[in-house]
């Protein structure tokens, strides 16, 4: 597999977050179904680890936002988590959908051809070896694919295992602040891309960025003028939930 560092950008500008967004469960192989549908290409979604370290996709901790389960999602076996319905919260169309694993969600976008950015999500006090255990996984999963996925993680502790034990896959940092050093850190990373808040770019952070070497993405874009803004900025991703409102062929 070829380090896209060294490579052109191959990932396209618009990225379906959660799947869907808010149209289908997030997190969901019926969230990247529809996302699909919509003309979708490249999809955002979270993956941490169950208790016997299988990465499965799910943004919280705990599991009562999305899911008929309670506690914490990290702390039960897969034989558990798989068992339940991840569809019903959000409507009964989707009653019993289940959680996919990353296997199932690689299995889907490499063959149709979609791109992925794997959020690292670590269940707290799990950064390390969740980071460690999503790019083993992914660098075996993705190691025939044209275009490996682009791991990304607010967490650098998550960020610096996953280099250690993928350093050919890509790599972003996530960040909500400009937290001081930010630059630095994805430096010392081997990051290829910066992920940030959309409002935290401006043209003097997006020059710092780019004279640094880094794309500039940006979360979570929903609204037209957002989008415009980042379009006339000069950045090069946008992960919306709004699937059914931008187009991501333009």
């Amino acid at each position: 597999m070829k380090n896209v560092r060294t490579e052109n950008w191959p990932y396209p500008r618009w990225i379906a977050h959660r799947g869907s967004g808010k149209l289908a469960p997030e997190n969901t192989l019926a969230a990247f179904r529809l996302g699909a549908s919509h003309g979708y290409r490249m999809f955002e979604c979270d993956v941490k680890l169950s208790a016997d370290g299988v990465p499965f996709l799910m943004h919280d901790a705990e599991l009562q936002r999305t899911t008929n389960g309670k506690g914490i999602g990290g702390e039960l076996p897969w034989s558990d988590l798989s068992m339940l319905d991840a569809g019903s919260w959000h409507s009964r169309h989707y009653a019993g959908e289940p959680l996919p694993t990353l296997k199932n969600i690689a299995a889907y976008c490499i063959r149709n051809g979609h791109s992925l950015n794997i959020e690292i999500k670590p269940t707290p006090g799990t950064e390390a070896i969740t980071g460690q255990v999503v790019a083993e996984h992914a660098a075996k999963l993705w190691d025939t694919a044209a275009v490996p996925p682009l791991l990304t993680s607010f967490q650098p502790d998550s960020l610096e295992a996953a280099k250690k034990a993928a350093p050919h896959l890509p790599r972003g940092l996530l960040l909500d602040t400009l937290w001081k050093g930010w630059l630095e850190t994805a430096l010392s990373l081997d990051c290829i891309a910066i992920v940030c808040n959309h409002a935290l770019w401006v043209p003097s952070t997006v020059t710092q960025a780019k004279s640094a070497g880094f794309k500039t993405l940006s979360y979570t874009v929903n609204d037209e003028w957002a989008a415009q803004r980042l379009v006339d900025l000069g950045t090069d991703g946008i992960i919306t939930d709004r699937v059914d409102m931008f187009n991501p062929v333009q």
